[in-house]
């Protein structure tokens, strides 16, 4: 149950006269420790946290803030500025239109979890508590005052379940774990942020352009994290520090904007991507935003089949592998069998067609079936094209895709003099072999998403909605079920294929083996699929951001070692438990998982 717990137009007054907090500490005292805490907080960024550089990131500089002081410094500056907001100062009540009380107990944890974190870890790593300065005592201490007092702050409790009192031990454990459950729920909720009024258009777009701003440097933060406790404290303080957002109405009142302006956001958001290489000091962080633009390309591919179709297709990269197998004989490697050259162009006609052409092979003959047996099917074609392209090597069969050695050395794309293998200056800046391919490949998520976007609000786009939703009442008023279902397989198949011509020349290889259904490297069918269900099923910024974490996260989780898909896998399920819909879900599934959310007034066409 999520109630609303300050009333309309006081930020951070009680609802109600029995609201109370979690914790019996006098609401005006909790919220003045919480924002007090927060304040002290930032002071305390400014101190030395230990007196040896031998902790990463050199905590012991007064006055300048470095590795994880700079995010516990965040996380204080954003409770002090909501706990402000909740007594109302002027100039200020605009950072909680939902109410002040949820995110304020979100940005507190936050900021405890951050300074403990590092607290812990300074002790651990270097022998004890000893090594500590004053500087991470006060800071310590202060994140738990604001902690507490943000745990005091008042909120409606909801009406307990009545329980049989012939109920055994175990059931009245259960009952009192729901009890608690549902207290907590409340606790951390939040109220229902206001809409927004008409703006002048230049002021909406200035909002646009600073949420796109500071996405990119929240991204550019993260991926470039240089030491694991960084990196684990980012995600601490960008996951809780995001939930005091979203709770505070910021997210809500965001989107909103952002519904009104859909063409600058797409462009602006284009932009921004394409300002990340231009941060960067050398080519390694373009490395991964290349490949997370293949993943992410794919994945908009497959959100087609499954978030807009409702197909479920457990072999879908099998269409990555014919994209790329088939531009790369075709692009002058000398183990290829065809002693040809394409101009990219060419190349890129190829492997969309060659994956078109198998999607439509794959297709006709089992879209007839439905739900797991579709699904079963899918998953033998992304075994039987791996297993062949194995066997295809001149002993087991013909010499066509080299086995498991693959194609390998196929040279740079040179496209109109551009030689993509070299470095080039741009306006002063050094841009490399990783970063030329990365603005090729925005080039051609854009396209994807351009695609995207016209089949969603088009016919056959409504009556891909319509399949998903009921397919049989999708044929009772006229729908070719088939025809619509091969289409999606089709196209979906195809835009994998364009993405697979640029991985087979920015990875210069191109073998079976980089096709599994599931492994601990993406791009595999699992990670693709779940990249799509984690990011939002029939939107198209959910997938794009589902592929950046499945990438990032794995990539910057390599100390866990063998623990690394453990630890992965238990994030993936407690994320599902509580946001089944994804990150970024359109209005329809949100109301299909949440049925105490506001209907949407207007719902788009394809459901986005």
């Amino acid at each position: 149950m999520t109630t609303q717990t300050t009333a309309p137009g006081i930020p951070g007054t009680p609802a109600s006269k029995t609201a109370t907090g979690l914790i019996g500490i006098p609401p005006h005292l909790g919220r003045a420790l919480a924002t007090g805490g927060g304040a002290l907080t930032v002071v305390s960024a400014f101190l030395a946290w230990t007196w040896t550089s031998a902790f990463p990131g050199d905590l012991t500089v007064y006055g300048y803030p470095g590795g994880l002081q700079v995010l516990a410094l965040v996380g204080g500056a954003l409770t002090t500025l909501l706990g402000l907001s909740s007594y109302g100062v002027k100039g200020l009540r605009w950072l909680t239109p939902a109410g002040a009380d949820g995110a304020i107990k979100f940005a507190a944890l936050a900021t405890f979890a951050t300074v403990w974190y590092t607290v812990l870890a300074i002790t651990a790593d270097l022998g004890g508590v000893v090594n500590l300065e004053p500087g991470g005592f006060i800071a310590a201490i202060a994140s738990l005052a604001a902690l507490l007092g943000a745990l005091a702050l008042p909120f409606e409790r909801p009406e307990p379940e009545p329980y049989d009192p012939d109920d055994t031990g175990w059931e009245l454990f259960r009952h009192r774990l729901r009890a608690g459950r549902d207290i907590t729920k409340a606790a951390f909720g939040g109220g229902t942020a206001r809409p927004v009024g008409a703006l002048p258009s230049y002021v909406e777009i200035l909002i646009i352009v600073a949420v796109l701003g500071i996405g990119l440097t929240v991204f550019t933060y993260g991926i470039g994290t240089e030491y694991d406790e960084l990196f684990i404290g980012f995600l601490i303080t960008a996951g809780f520090g995001f939930a005091a957002l979203n709770k505070s109405g910021l997210i809500s009142q965001a989107s909103q904007i952002t519904a009104r302006h859909q063409n600058i956001t797409i462009c602006g958001a284009f932009v921004a991507a394409a300002m990340f290489p231009f941060t960067q000091t050398d080519d390694q962080y373009a490395t991964v935003g290349v490949y997370i633009l293949i993943f992410g390309t794919v994945a908009l591919g497959l959100n087609i089949v499954v978030g807009l179709a409702g197909l479920l297709d457990l072999g879908y990269v099998a269409f990555l592998g014919v994209g790329a197998y088939a531009a790369a004989m075709v692009s002058g490697s000398p183990n290829s069998p065809f002693d040809v050259q394409f101009p990219f162009w060419a190349a890129a006609l190829v492997g969309a067609g060659a994956s078109l052409v198998f999607g439509v092979l794959i297709g006709a003959p089992t879209l007839r079936l439905r739900g797991d047996y579709l699904a079963i099917v899918t998953l033998g074609f992304g075994e039987i094209f791996r297993i062949t392209a194995n066997n295809l090597d001149g002993t087991s069969g013909p010499d066509i895709t080299n086995g498991s050695n693959g194609i390998s050395s196929i040279p740079n794309l040179n496209i109109l003099g551009f030689d993509f293998g070299t470095e080039h200056a741009i306006a002063g800046f050094t841009i490399g072999r990783f970063a030329n391919y990365f603005f090729l490949m925005l080039l051609i998520t854009a396209v994807v998403v351009l695609i995207f976007r016209r089949s969603g609000d088009s016919r056959i786009g409504r009556a891909w909605v319509a399949i998903r939703e009921d397919e049989t009442a999708a044929l009772a008023m006229g729908i070719n079920g088939f025809r619509v279902k091969l289409i999606a397989f089709a196209l979906g198949a195809s835009l994998a294929g364009l993405a697979g011509t640029v991985q087979a020349h920015v990875t210069y290889t191109v073998t079976p083996e980089q096709y599994l259904f599931a492994g601990p490297i993406p791009p595999n069918s699992a990670f693709l699929l779940a990249a799509v269900v984690l990011g939002g099923m029939g939107t198209i910024s959910g997938p794009l951001i589902g592929a950046a974490l499945l990438f990032l996260i794995p990539n910057k989780l390599q100390f866990l070692g063998d623990y690394q898909l453990l630890a992965f896998g238990l994030a993936l399920i407690l994320l599902m438990r509580f946001r089944p819909e994804g990150l970024i879900p359109n209005r329809r599934r949100q109301l299909e998982f949440h049925e105490d959310a506001e209907a949407p007034t207007v719902l788009p066409k394809a459901g986005a």
